[in-house]
């Protein structure tokens, strides 16, 4: 059986976040954590999420570059040479 190691991992953390859940629903919080410091954590994960993604990315926003990126999208399609 050659299962990965990603489904292992997703595997293990889907059913950290059920027990989790239904612990939650009967009241009792197995993470000693408050809402406010879930939120706060989660939304400064989005943050540097979407940050890390937009720096990594071409950000083209002048013509030129638009039109730069442009030719490099034909040259790596090989519809120029």
């Amino acid at each position: 059986m050659n299962v990965s190691k990603e489904t292992i991992a997703r595997t293990v953390v889907l059913l950290f976040a059920l027990v989790n859940q239904f612990l939650t629903i009967f009241g009792w919080n197995p993470l000693p954590f408050s809402n406010d410091a879930v939120y706060e954590a989660v939304s400064m994960l989005a943050t540097v999420g979407a940050s890390l993604w937009a720096w990594w990315k071409n950000n083209s926003f002048t013509p030129a570059a638009i039109a730069a990126d442009k030719m490099k999208d034909e040259l790596k399609a090989g519809e120029k040479k």
